[in-house]
């Protein structure tokens, strides 16, 4: 396995008598998109943060581009892209002057405009930051988070507020920051966000880790595995108990449930063509990572 770009070893981080990250190891290898999925107050952005230098640890050791955060904070600081949760420029700054300003500050040369323009941002040039919508603000500063050629950026929650067309337009052009050879450290609560977007994630629940995996390895490993569905006036469906990958079959009625794993569809689907039922509503319902989640922290996203 190449070095890690970034290492994180029994992270700890307290407030008071409230444990906000409590033992988080991972690691981040580069050129990947690594997600922290959980819910708000998990402990997602108190982590990265860390990461970051922005905060201090209590506990734990980590290296980002081979560099301690609490000891090469200003030089980590050139090297890495940071969009915030919580960020905000002066109202009346406009929205190029922004980008100017940043970029001035840019350890290598780089065109804003040309960020500017790839963040949609061309025709909000001469508008203030007070003046701009929530989905605006985000792009912006995600844009700002690019403007110094990172080799890793952070991004926290970077869609929120976005409608679902711009948000998939920015998994898009994230997706080219990434293929471009840049490392992305994303902090999401939106488990399609995660799901589509993410090269590895880590599954984050009251400040601790309880899976790392690809999302679809996350969601094979699901033990509730797939169900394919349909109808039949058939009565006699036994054959499909039978059937390489088939589990259970269970019916109410017209509505058939096959419990199964692996491609139970496919063979399903032939086994019903041999026999002469050809049902027009089959169809298959896989687990999810809201499944994932659900088993693995006991509680929905959303509790």
């Amino acid at each position: 396995m190449p070095k890690p770009i970034i290492s994180v070893e029994h992270l700890r981080k307290t407030y008071g008598h409230v444990v906000a990250v409590d033992d988080l190891s991972f690691q981040v290898q580069e050129g990947e998109i690594f997600g922290l999925l959980g819910p708000n107050g998990a402990g997602k952005t108190t982590s990265v943060e860390c990461i970051q230098a922005l905060r201090h640890p209590d506990g734990g050791e980590v290296r980002v581009l081979g560099l301690d955060p609490r000891t090469q904070s200003g030089e980590l600081r050139r090297l890495i892209g940071s969009q915030l949760q919580q960020s905000a420029l002066p109202d009346r700054m406009r929205v190029w002057e922004a980008l100017d300003l940043f970029a001035a500050f840019a350890p290598r040369k780089v065109d804003w405009r040309a960020l500017m323009s790839a963040w949609g941002l061309d025709t909000l040039a001469g508008r203030a930051f007070g003046n701009l919508s929530g989905g605006q603000r985000q792009r912006l500063l995600i844009a700002l988070a690019l403007v110094n050629q990172p080799k890793v950026v952070f991004l926290d929650e970077m869609t929120t507020g976005l409608d679902p067309a711009a948000r998939r337009a920015t998994w898009d052009l994230i997706r080219e920051v990434r293929d471009r050879g840049c490392t992305i450290v994303l902090v999401t609560h939106f488990m399609e966000e995660a799901e589509r977007l993410c090269d590895r994630l880590a599954i984050v629940d009251r400040g601790r880790i309880v899976a790392t995996d690809t999302p679809q390895g996350l969601i094979s490993a699901e033990p509730a595995g797939v169900r394919v569905l349909f109808s039949a006036t058939v009565k006699d469906l036994d054959f499909l108990k039978k059937v390489d990958q088939v589990g259970q079959v269970r019916r109410e009625g017209d509505r058939v449930e096959v419990e199964g794993s692996g491609p139970v569809l496919a063979l399903v689907a032939t086994e019903l063509v041999k026999h002469g039922i050809v049902p027009n509503d089959l169809r298959v319902e896989r687990p999810t990572l809201e499944d994932v989640f659900l088993r693995l922290t006991g509680h929905s996203m959303r509790d």
